[in-house]
């Protein structure tokens, strides 16, 4: 296969090292193992400049295809090249701002050209002609050979014989497709180069202050693949908050096969697909597109989520105390119609905070106040079972078969601290057949097979005494099971008065001693918040204060390390691998001994739940973005991924331009007319899509100041004045709010407020919109100086506007440098007020940025406004002239001699000192001075005349830092927001205040990611790189096992042990047993089929011990397979034991099965093993398959086991074992 490139050009003089970056950059966008050749030819004349034959393989194909790139292309590239180097010396060429180039390629010169189109003058179109501008000028062409019939791709004959195949037709597709997004991206660039020349033509010089790039004005990180992290598979990329309102994502949950992925939302539940995560994603009326989903109809916010795989069903918890049970995803279902649960009941009278499916199936719910209930696996099962007819029954079915566990605890008189504390985690140890409940600060041991309670410890793993009152009557008992129902009504138990006073004062003295063990805060930074169990069998726990600690399936604590000082959030595991999610957004990556693998900031906001899926590990940030991690991360994979992403930048770029116009005005408590706003902000509006407007002095006075500094202290009333609302109105009106703009925010401090308006055919791409405000009055606790600050997302890019109040007065300069560092040290952004209750705000980092106002702002804790990728600071800035008098500042006024009066602004020269606005830029000003006038006195004779004569000062800025280190940066993923000043004027003819407004106009060009197209690429990479794919056959190949027997035989009360040796020498095997399902054996024939219970779970006569765990290389794992005799099964009704039998479980069998599976891949390879009880001990026949290959399982996936003998005691297995052959 060959693809052949034939670069034309029509130029007499093209540098060669634009040829040289041409043939680079095609050559990285297109697959490494596709080869091409390069030939450069010159002009309509056809002769040949240099035939330099560059090839990536020496092999040939009888397959080939051609691309030809127009002249246009060329003369376009050479024109935007000489208008960038022309604009910035230090950009020479197109392609300078990549990050790097692939290395050289090797060069063969030849004599003999390849049979290309001819170039004739009369034999082709004429390049040469000027193309119209009807049409825009397309920066390729592509063109088929006659002879095929493929259209673009083409398939010849040759000595080899034969056609391309399947694999070499997608690849050559795939490098098509690249190099149209490669051309699509250089043709917008070039189709826009004229009219960004004509506006940076008309871009005004600015004035860059010093000291900027450093610090805590450091710019931010920007990147077409983040440096400070693994590549990530953006699987939903962030969302607009507003968007969001009453359905975030709270919980995520992936199944056993990873082949979907869950949520639970405040609205529902919606589920993924997995093999839809590469696709470009479907567009649901938003700009930012995800995975297409599928969603359920409306329900109560889902709380908790158990996927339950041997039922093919999802289990939800919700705020209203119901439990609903989905069906799994199916084939057929249509995304655009919501889903509806099978099966839902009311669980809780309060809302069902945890689930979680134990050992032998039943479902555990937890909820307020120690509530534990069971629900048994056969009354859920009858619930399925029921007909279409019959299914109006089954809330009523599953309802009254309720094990209130709580009850019956203190039915037996026990009375400790779980049994008041809510129910947060819930958690199966299969394993050891237990269920762990978990409050705030402590934990419980329940037995999943009796359902008794073992053992409660607090959060250091000291066992709290059960206190037990042994005084209680068998009616007395009766009656206190009886009332346990949580929806209905408790009734009076006889409990004697001294029992219940008892009670009572125990209780009593255990809250007093938590409050008084709680010490002020200290307890509440040990609150529990994450739960989970490990390969080996451990469980870990997270906390609030950052610390994880490690136990032992009896809750005895083992370990406990602490590598980030904030709250842990979430907890995933997979293989030898623990990942930790914090508030911060941090991500850790941990083996099993504790040790850090790998740390990085994974998302902006908390990491509120994670899950595994196929290949990845995925976490949900609290803003609703989900990124997908390798599970081999951190490691080599990660390397390569980052270079051919970033190699690849153009394929996913996208370039935006709008106007911002930016006014500021003291409005020194007056009114505004409306020809005055219509001056200063109507006729500007007209040509922007966004406008940022500060206003200081909107309201003064004692009494109003005193207010509204009880108000912030308070946090209520924060909405604003009637004042201030009357200003956004007016404003609102003038800017024709409704029909052409839209207001996104406001926030009032005192005096100052900001408003923010967008064009509302921007609106869709603009949200997460906060507020802040920081006084700098008074000991910075008046707002009477200060900031307001509004904070916007934009295109995935974060813009903030900051309107000021500096300290006044000539000499007070020190003051003024040093309320800025105030405000931007500790300028924190919230929620407006109606957007509070959407999600929960972390706690953590509010004090974080608390710290950096008392001088311990560190590396890692930036100001917010460092984060954002534009800052518009505007407002009375209250800088003066300095060493001037007044007659000489008028005198220089009238003569419009403003180049001598900017050299006395103290702004300028604190700036160019490095003390004041580092790194920030503003335009040279050509306006007068606009403090201080005479109120309603026209022209420049409206300057102060009174008794003070206040020297005139351009008090009132508009000061703004984009992305740029320097101008000669241009706008990509590296530099996304590059702004330039096309207008900064003061309105000299509005007289409504003693200060003049001021607006400035920026034209702002933004590069974001298109992650449809980049999520695509990440599934080619992944799906064709040869690198990538080596590392992932070698990292997640599945090690050789075999078991000892593939069927059992059991005695009343006998054990068998089950052997699993791992064949592999170098990796250790992962094992799980599940029970497949069970089913009965009537006449000694072959079952039909096997029914599982919840979750694969073991019947309650089975007992098997360890049912996970890890097998070293060349080791062997033994496993207990124990019958616990004949079952007793009672039957609850309304929370009583109702009925009980003894149930013969001489004709079930269970159909085990062995996962194995090695510690970095969701691929799996299985064994059954057929477990039969038989009371008679000649009787050891047992029905074998008459078909093994009829299995609906993949035979390929099958472990190799040892020859098949029947065992029934543990002296059969061990004289078996002694035959068999092992390492």
């Amino acid at each position: 296969m060959k693809v052949e490139i034939g670069l034309v050009h029509l130029v007499e003089v093209l540098p060669l090292r634009l040829e040289n970056h041409i043939r680079r950059i095609i050559c990285t966008y297109l697959p490494s193992s596709l080869p091409c050749n390069f030939n450069f030819r010159l002009n309509s004349r056809n002769h040949l400049r240099n035939d330099n034959r560059l090839s990536r393989s020496p092999r040939s194909s009888p397959f080939s295809s051609s691309l030809r790139f127009s002249s246009t292309f060329f003369q376009r590239v050479y024109q935007y090249n000489s208008v960038m180097a022309a604009r910035h010396p230090a950009v020479d060429d197109l392609f300078s701002s990549l990050n790097s180039s692939p290395a050289s390629l090797p060069v063969n010169f030849g004599n003999d050209s390849p049979n290309l189109i001819s170039f004739d003058d009369d034999g082709e179109e004429d390049y040469d002609n000027t193309p119209t501008t009807s049409k825009p000028l397309m920066v390729f062409d592509r063109f088929y050979d006659s002879s095929s019939e493929d259209g673009f791709y083409s398939t010849g004959s040759g000595a080899g014989g034969g056609g391309s195949t399947g694999g070499d037709n997608s690849l050559v597709h795939a490098a098509g497709n690249r190099l149209d997004y490669m051309m699509q991206y250089l043709d917008r660039k070039l189709l826009t180069v004229d009219g960004k020349d004509n506006e940076l033509k008309q871009a005004l010089e600015e004035v860059i202050g010093s000291g900027g790039g450093r610090g805590m004005f450091k710019l931010p990180i920007k990147a077409a693949v983040h440096p400070g992290r693994p590549p990530s598979l953006e699987f939903r990329p962030h969302p607009l908050r507003e968007t969001q309102i009453g359905c975030f994502l709270r919980i995520l949950e992936g199944t056993g096969d990873g082949r979907q992925l869950w949520a639970g939302s405040e609205c529902g539940v919606r589920v993924w697909d997995t093999n839809d995560m590469y696709s470009a994603g479907v567009d649901d009326g938003e700009d930012e597109v995800e995975v297409r989903f599928y969603e359920s109809v409306r329900t109560s916010p889902t709380l908790c989520l158990v996927v339950d795989d041997g039922n093919k069903v999802v289990w939800s918890g919700h705020k209203d105390g119901k439990i609903r049970c989905w069906k799994m995803l199916q084939a057929s279902d249509d995304p655009g119609v919501p889903f509806r649960e099978c099966i839902s009941w009311q669980a809780h009278r309060g809302p069902v905070l945890s689930m979680v499916i134990s050992s032998y199936g039943d479902l555990w719910s937890g909820s307020e106040g120690g509530a534990i209930i069971v629900w048994p696996w056969e009354a859920l099962e009858k619930a399925h079972l029921l007909t279409r007819e019959e299914k109006h029954r089954a809330p009523s079915v599953v309802e009254k078969s309720y094990v209130d566990l709580k009850n019956q605890v203190t039915a037996n008189g026990i009375s400790c601290s779980i049994l008041s504390a809510d129910v947060k985690y819930l958690l199966s140890d299969y394993s050891g057949a237990k269920v762990w409940s978990a409050g705030p600060f402590s934990f419980a041991l329940w037995d999943a097979y009796t359902r008794e309670l073992l053992k409660v410890f607090n959060i250091d793993g000291l066992a709290e005494n059960l206190t037990t009152i042994q005084d209680l009557t068998a009616e007395e008992e009766a009656k206190m099971k009886f009332a346990s129902y949580p929806k209905k009504e408790k009734t009076q138990s006889s409990i004697s008065f001294f029992q219940r006073s008892r009670n009572a004062i125990m209780g009593a003295a255990d809250a007093v001693l938590r409050v008084a063990a709680k010490g002020a805060f200290g307890d509440d930074s040990r609150r529990i918040e994450a739960l989970i169990v490990t390969a080996d069998g451990t469980i870990w726990t997270g906390y609030a204060n950052g610390l994880i600690v490690k136990w032992d399936a009896n809750g005895n604590r083992l370990l406990d390390f602490q590598y980030h000082s904030y709250a842990v959030r979430c907890l995933c595991t997979f293989g030898l691998r623990v990942w930790v999610g914090y508030v911060s957004g941090t991500l850790h990556v941990m083996d099993l001994d504790g040790n850090l693998l790998g740390e990085w900031v994974a998302h902006g906001s908390p990491i509120i739940d994670m899950a595994v899926g196929p290949g990845y590990i995925f976490t949900l940030a609290n803003d609703g973005g989900i990124r997908g991690w390798s599970l081999l991360t951190p490691g080599p994979l990660d390397k390569i991924l980052s270079s051919e992403l970033s190699d690849r930048e153009l394929l996913y770029t996208r370039l935006e331009n709008f106007k911002i116009l930016a006014g500021t005005w003291n409005v020194a408590q007056g009114k505004a007319t409306h020809d005055s706003l219509m001056s200063w902000l109507g006729s500007a509006a007209k040509d922007v899509d966004i406008v940022a407007v500060g206003l200081q002095e909107v309201e003064m006075g004692a009494g109003f100041l005193a207010m509204s500094a009880a108000r912030e202290t308070m946090q209520v009333g924060l909405e604003g004045s009637s004042a201030g609302q009357w200003w956004l109105d007016i404003i609102g009106k003038t800017l024709d709010e409704g029909s052409s703009f839209y207001r996104v925010g406001s926030r009032q401090l005192a005096g100052m407020l900001i408003g923010v308006w967008v064009r509302n055919n921007l609106r869709g791409n603009v949200g997460d919109i906060d507020v802040a405000a920081v006084p700098c009055g008074f000991g910075n606790a008046i707002g009477n100086k200060g900031a307001v600050g509004l904070r916007m997302r934009i295109y995935g890019r974060i813009i903030c506007f900051v309107n000021c109040h500096f300290a006044a007065h000539l000499e007070a300069v020190n003051r003024r440098n040093a309320d800025f560092d105030h405000v931007y040290k500790t300028m924190s952004f919230i929620r407006p007020p109606n957007l509070l209750s959407s999600a929960a705000v972390s706690s953590a980092i509010q004090m974080a940025r608390l710290e950096n106002a008392m001088g311990t702002l560190s590396v890692d804790d930036l100001p917010e406004l460092s984060e954002a990728d534009m800052v518009v600071f505007l407002g009375d800035f209250n800088y003066r002239l300095d060493d001037i008098s007044y007659d000489e500042a008028r005198d220089f006024i009238s003569q419009r001699s403003f180049d001598w009066l900017r050299e006395k602004d103290q702004l300028h020269m604190e700036m160019k000192a490095g003390s004041v606005f580092q790194g920030m830029r503003e335009a040279v000003i050509t306006f007068p001075p606009t403090y201080k006038f005479e109120r309603h006195q026209v022209g420049l004779a409206g300057y102060d005349s009174g008794e003070k004569k206040r020297i005139p000062a351009w008090c009132d800025r508009v000061l703004y830092r984009d992305n740029r280190p320097d101008s000669s940066d241009i706008c990509s993923l590296n530099c996304p927001v590059v702004a330039s000043v096309m207008q900064y004027e003061a309105c000299m003819d509005v007289t409504d205040s003693d200060h003049k407004p001021v607006r400035c106009i920026f034209s702002v060009e933004l590069a974001r990611v298109d992650e449809p197209k980049r999520r695509k690429l990440f599934g080619e990479l992944i799906k064709s790189n040869h690198k990538i794919r080596r590392i992932l056959e070698e990292q997640c190949n599945v090690p050789e096992a075999i078991m000892s027997t593939n069927n059992i035989i059991l005695q009343d009360n006998d054990t068998s042990i089950l052997r699993i040796t791992n064949k592999c020498g170098q990796d250790e095997a992962l094992f799980r047993v599940i029970c497949e399902g069970q089913c009965t054996i009537k006449d000694k024939k072959q079952a039909s089929s096997h029914h599982p219970r919840g979750s694969y779970g073991f019947p309650r006569w089975l007992e098997v011990k360890p049912t996970v765990g890890i097998i070293e290389p060349n080791h062997i794992a033994e496993i207990s397979v124990h019958h616990q005799g004949y079952e007793t099964l009672e039957e609850y009704i309304d929370g009583a034991p109702r009925n009980s039998w003894c149930e013969d479980v001489r004709d079930k069998e269970v159909m085990l099965v062995v996962e194995v599976r090695g510690s970095c891949t969701t691929e799996r390879k299985w064994h059954r093993v057929r477990v039969r009880h038989n009371q008679s001990l000649s009787d050891r026949h047992m029905p074998m398959e008459q078909k093994p290959d009829n299995s609906h399982r993949d035979h390929a996936n099958a472990l190799h086991r040892s020859d098949i003998k029947w065992l029934t005691g543990s002296r059969d297995v061990v004289d078996h074992l002694r035959e068999l052959h092992t390492p």
